[in-house]
C-alpha cells in the first residue's frame, strides 16, 4: 500500500511551477467522469420534464443544449482547479489556441454561431416546412452545427446552419399552416360554365381543410385551344407540400365525381381537321384522291 501510495506522489507532469502527480490525475479523471455523468443526467431529467408538460420543442432543444454547455464549463473550471492551474495562464494558453484553431475552423464556428442564433430569434422552428432552393422538408431538428430536415420523399437532409441565414428561405409555416392553392380543370366547349362554376364551389366547400374564409373563388380563366379553363382558389389547412397535395387529389376526385353526376365533361386535347375539295374512295388497298 505504502508503494502505491509512493508512486501516486510521484510527480508526472510539470509545467513550469505546476507539479501534476498521479494521485491528482485520478481525482481529476473520477471528477470528469462523475461531472460529465451528472450533467447528462440532469440535462435528460430536463427534457424529460418539458416533454410531459408538452413545452415547445424549440424551447426544450434550447435549453437542454444551454444547460450541457454550462455544465461542462463549469466542470472543466472544477477540472482545472483540481489541477492548480492558474486561470490567468490558462486565459492566456486557450486565447492563443483559439486564435489558431479560429483560423482553421471558421465554417465550424459560423455553423456554431448561425445555431444559436436559430434558437434564439427562432426564424425557422421544429415542424416547419422549409424550401430551400430545390429543398423542401420538414425540420425535425435543429442542432448546433447544421439542421436536420426530412424531404417529402422521406430523405434526411443535414443543412450547415449559415446556410439558412445566409440564403433566401421559403418557410410555408412561419406564423401558422395556412396555405393558398389553386386546381385547374378544363371543360368540352358548350358546357353550362354557370354549372361548372357551381360544382367547382361545392367540391370546395365540402371538403374539411379547405377554409371557409378567406372564401373560396372560381375564375373562368380561358378560351383554350380544347378547353374551356377554369381555375378555383382556396386557402386550406395543410402540413407541407404532401398536405397540399393530398388535398388537390382530393377536390379532382370530388370534382371528376360531380361533373360525371351532372353530364359535364372534361376536355381533352383534340383537333378538327377540314379537308378542302372532295375525297374519292377508288378501291381497296388504294390510296383515296382528293379532287378539287
Amino acid at each position: 500500500m505504502e508503494k502505491i501510495n509512493q508512486f501516486l506522489s510521484v510527480p508526472l507532469i510539470r509545467l513550469v511551477d505546476i507539479v501534476i502527480t498521479g494521485t491528482q490525475i485520478l481525482e481529476v479523471l473520477a471528477l470528469a467522469v462523475i461531472g460529465f455523468a451528472v450533467v447528462v443526467w440532469i440535462a435528460r431529467f430536463l427534457r424529460n420534464r418539458m416533454e410531459k408538460r408538452a413545452a415547445n420543442p424549440d424551447l426544450i432543444q434550447m435549453v437542454s443544449r444551454a444547460w450541457l454547455i454550462l455544465g461542462l464549463v463549469v466542470l472543466g473550471f472544477l477540472v482545472l482547479e483540481k489541477l492548480q492551474v492558474p486561470l490567468a495562464a490558462f486565459a492566456f494558453v486557450s486565447g492563443a489556441v483559439a486564435i489558431g484553431v479560429g483560423f482553421g475552423a471558421q465554417n465550424i464556428i459560423n455553423n456554431f454561431i448561425s445555431g444559436w442564433i436559430l434558437m434564439w430569434e427562432r426564424p425557422i422552428k421544429i415542424g416547419d416546412f422549409l424550401e430551400l432552393g430545390e429543398v423542401r422538408g420538414t425540420v425535425e431538428a435543429i442542432n448546433t452545427r447544421s439542421t436536420r430536415i426530412r424531404r417529402v420523399d422521406g430523405v434526411h437532409l443535414l443543412i450547415p446552419n449559415s446556410n439558412l441565414l445566409e440564403n433566401t428561405v421559403t418557410n410555408w409555416t412561419l406564423q401558422d399552416d395556412l396555405v393558398r392553392t389553386a386546381v385547374v380543370v378544363g371543360v368540352a366547349y358548350g358546357s353550362d360554365v354557370t354549372l361548372v362554376r357551381e360544382l367547382l364551389e361545392r367540391a370546395a366547400d365540402e371538403h374539411p381543410d379547405v377554409l371557409k374564409e378567406p372564401q373560396r373563388f372560381v375564375l373562368f380563366d380561358d378560351f383554350g385551344d380544347s378547353s374551356l379553363v377554369f381555375e378555383v382558389n382556396l386557402w386550406a389547412r395543410a402540413k407541407g407540400e404532401r398536405g397540399l397535395r393530398a388535398i388537390r387529389s382530393d377536390l379532382r376526385f370530388r370534382i371528376d365525381a360531380l361533373f360525371r353526376e351532372h353530364g359535364v365533361t372534361i376536355a381533352f386535347p383534340q383537333r378538327d381537321v377540314h379537308l378542302d375539295g372532295e375525297v374519292r374512295v377508288v378501291s381497296a388497298g388504294s390510296p383515296p384522291t382528293v379532287t378539287g
